[in-house]
């Protein structure tokens, strides 16, 4: 777990170096990707990019109810998991958004074509890491291809929408993918790690029979 935790937060601070000295080539994808917009997909676009409130909410909770409901270990199990990726992934990204302060796209350049007036910090996308916590803890805990794919496929399209909007830049989407990804493996393997305790601690009071 310590050395997972040291991995991700050496991948964060090369990846935080290289957003400080890449703002030239940053916007640049951007403006090719803002720029080549089609009007005909903003409505979906939008739609992408405002998903993430409603599945981030109606993933672990749907989880939850179903596995209490149930009494599904398995399905609680699941369900606080996604929680714990969420809830990591909200407070890194949060820290690590007041740490920088780096400006939204559209207030350094008014060209891109965006309606956005959020002016909160932008690095890192807070929206693709939710959205990345979301995809990555339903394929840990469910490591199917059909689950995997679709879910993956869901959370590039939240991270792409973010960029079409002009809201953010691409490193600030891409850093919000591995801090969403990060948080669901070390939430995943720490309920795995507290699962594995109270079986071991279950195990050894079961009473061991003398004949």
């Amino acid at each position: 777990m310590k050395r997972s935790v040291s991995v991700l937060l050496l991948l964060l601070l090369v990846f935080a170096k290289f957003e400080a000295r890449s703002q030239g080539i940053d916007y640049k994808w951007l403006k090719t990707i803002n720029y080549n917009r089609d009007d005909e997909f903003d409505g979906f676009m939008n739609g992408a990019s405002n998903s993430m409130y409603t599945v981030s909410a109606a993933l672990p909770i749907t989880q939850l109810v179903i596995g209490y409901a149930t009494r599904n270990p398995t399905t609680i199990r699941n369900g606080w998991t996604t929680v714990g990726a969420l809830a990591v992934s909200f407070a890194a990204t949060s820290a690590m958004k007041y740490s920088f302060h780096r400006d939204r796209p559209f207030m350094n350049h008014p060209d891109l074509l965006t309606a956005q007036t959020n002016n909160s910090p932008s690095f890192p996308s807070g929206h693709t890491s939710t959205a990345f916590a979301c995809a990555a803890a339903l394929s840990f805990e469910y490591p199917k291809w059909y689950v995997i794919a679709p879910s993956f496929a869901w959370a590039g399209a939240v991270g792409y929408s973010r960029m079409y909007l002009g809201r953010h830049y691409p490193s600030d989407v891409l850093i919000g993918a591995v801090i969403g990804t990060g948080s669901a493996y070390l939430s995943y393997k720490f309920n795995r790690w507290i699962d594995g305790k109270h079986k071991r601690s279950s195990s050894s009071l079961t009473p061991v029979p003398l004949f």
